[in-house]
This record gives C-alpha cells, sequence and structure tokens, in this order.
C-alpha cells in the first residue's frame, strides 16, 4: 500500500531514495494522484485507472518539472481520456451506406416510425446520398437544409444530420461534425388551444350532434385516451367488457357506458361508408368544435391534452383508476 501523506515540495524535495526498484507514494488532497520514486531518484506523478478490465498506470509528468497543483488538476482529464475509445480511421464510405449502419445502430423506433423517416431522408436528403461522408462539406449540408420546404421538416433534418456525423466521429469516418453550430430554423410552433373548460364545452357541443355514431365517436376522443386513428377504427371484437379492456388498453368508466349503449349492427363500432369505419367527419367536427369556441382544435389535440395530464402507473387498473379520476376532475359537470 502507497504511503499517505500531502503533497508539498519541501516533502517531495527530500523524500528518500530507495535502494533499489521504487517506491510509492500518494497525495491526501488528490487520493488518486500517486508518484514513483526510483532508485536513481527520478519522481513521476501517474494514476491508476481500470481500462476494459485491465490496470492501467498512466504517466502524467516528472517531478519537479511539473507543479503539483498542475498535476492534481490533470488527474480528472487524464482519466477522461484513458475511458475514451481510440478512434481508428476507417476506409471511405458514401453518406447512404453510413446512414444504414446509423439506422441499424442508433434507431430505436416502431417499423411504421423507421419507414417514416426513411422516406423522408430518401426525399430530403438525396443529393448527399452518393457523396463520401467524409467528403461533404458544410456548404453541402447548409445547401440541402435550405432547399426543404417547410421550418420544422428542415429543423428535423438539421438535427438529424448532427447527430448522424456525431456518430461518424465517433466511428472514426469523419474528424469534425459539419453540421454543429448551424443557425437555428426558428419554428412557429401552433398553441393548442384546449383548456379545463374548453374541455366541458367539447364535450356540451359533442352532445348536440344528431348522427349518433359521430357523437359517440366524438366522445371517444375524451373518453378513450387514444388518437382519432385507433379510435375511429375501434371493432366490436377488440372489447372485453367483463375486463373493461379494449385490446391492451383499459376502458374508463365513461368509455364503457358509452359503447355499451351503441347499436353492434356492424363489423365496425364507428361504421362509415362503403362498408367501412369511420374515416374523417371534418365537416361534423369543424361544427362541434367551431360550437364548443375552440375553431382551431384538431381530433388529436384532445388527447394529447388529456395524455399529459393522465397520471401513468404500471398496473392497467390503475391507470384505469387514473382515467376516471381526471375525467371525473375534468368533467364533473358532466
Amino acid at each position: 500500500m502507497a504511503h499517505q501523506f500531502f503533497f508539498n515540495p519541501y516533502i517531495l524535495d527530500n523524500l528518500p531514495t530507495p535502494v533499489k526498484g521504487f517506491d510509492v507514494v500518494q497525495d491526501i488532497s488528490e487520493p488518486r494522484l500517486r508518484m514513483y520514486i526510483t532508485s536513481r531518484g527520478v519522481k513521476t506523478f501517474f494514476v491508476r485507472k481500470r481500462v476494459h478490465g485491465n490496470d492501467k498506470r498512466i504517466i502524467i509528468g516528472n517531478y519537479p518539472d511539473m507543479d503539483i497543483e498542475d498535476a492534481r488538476s490533470s488527474v480528472q482529464n487524464v482519466l477522461d481520456n484513458a475511458s475514451k475509445k481510440p478512434i481508428t480511421r476507417r476506409k471511405q464510405i458514401t453518406f447512404k451506406e453510413f446512414f444504414d449502419l446509423y439506422v441499424a445502430n442508433k434507431i430505436r423506433r416502431s417499423e411504421d416510425s423507421q419507414m417514416k423517416l426513411l422516406r423522408s431522408v430518401n426525399l430530403h436528403l438525396q443529393s448527399l446520398m452518393k457523396k463520401n461522408i467524409n467528403e461533404i462539406t458544410r456548404e453541402d449540408v447548409t445547401d440541402v437544409i435550405a432547399n426543404i420546404n417547410g421550418r420544422a421538416i428542415a429543423a428535423r433534418m438539421q438535427d438529424l444530420l448532427q447527430s448522424i456525423f456525431k456518430y461518424a466521429i465517433e466511428q472514426g469516418y469523419v474528424k469534425q461534425n459539419v453540421a454543429v453550430d448551424l443557425p437555428k430554423i426558428e419554428q412557429k410552433r401552433r398553441v393548442r388551444p384546449l383548456t379545463k373548460t374548453g374541455l366541458q364545452r367539447l364535450v356540451a357541443a359533442i352532445n348536440q350532434e344528431q348522427d349518433e355514431f359521430v357523437r359517440a365517436a366524438f366522445l371517444m376522443l375524451v373518453y378513450g385516451f387514444a388518437p382519432r386513428s385507433r379510435v375511429f377504427s375501434i371493432q366490436w371484437e377488440d372489447l372485453d367488457f367483463n375486463q373493461y379492456m379494449w385490446r391492451e388498453w383499459p376502458l374508463s368508466d365513461r368509455a364503457v357506458v358509452l359503447l355499451q349503449d351503441l347499436p353492434q349492427d356492424s363489423f365496425w363500432l364507428f361504421p362509415g361508408r362503403g362498408g367501412s369505419h369511420l374515416a374523417d367527419p371534418r365537416t361534423a367536427w369543424r361544427r362541434v368544435t367551431r360550437a364548443a369556441g375552440v375553431p382551431n382544435l384538431t381530433m388529436d389535440d384532445v388527447h394529447k391534452f388529456l395524455m399529459r395530464r393522465l397520471e401513468w402507473a404500471a398496473d392497467r387498473e390503475n391507470i384505469r383508476a387514473n382515467m376516471n379520476n381526471l375525467l371525473d376532475e375534468m368533467l364533473s359537470e358532466y
């Protein structure tokens, strides 16, 4: 075990040299800092670090050429650098080939979401695909971003390129991130207009709808805690009223009462034209939202408004209880 004391010039200058081999001493102020003293009187600062399972001793510098405080302040940086994987410069690779590696190793999305990403990349980043990734310049990136119609899409593509080039640096294909520190693309984000009182007015307006199935479908946007696409495509076989379940998703009490009163005259709960399910009743929705005083509200705004306020739980019974409590709080008058 190394002899421990507070490193100061007086003690280090007068340390005895070993007869043979070397001795090791340790600093109390920075316990990770140690020093070799050889039989020839050479004094060397070093740190120990386990790297990839092996104990490694990393030299910082010789005393008195390196000051004690400089050695102490260098410890953390030396240890951080020792943990980094050495960058291996690899052979050239096209942007398309590297993007395929990026998708395989870094993207964690559903199949539909991943296909949407690939379509967007193929559409907006096509001019980069055949270029070697290490030959793509900052000007190439800015030109591509500038030619994308729509600020939101351009901002997403810019963020994606930054991430791709960051990963390319880690893998040793490029030396710098040509997409970093580009001017931020300002976006005009739509303000979602729904509030608690707005939700109450919306439910009141929905209840005035004459069409039974449209009325029930709109109410399920509130009671079902699900987006429009899932609500409108519910099938009777998806429901288990004994367990209060809709496939793997619990049903609120208000949803159960609503759905049990619907006539089972179709394969779908909310039938539409041509034997399919209800698809896009936009005229009825505009009528309802105008009556509720929220004309800019979309159907999926309702889902997002409620899900942001729903307290999550691992157990489905607890989720169901939280759904009921939230609806009671929001719609106590209804």
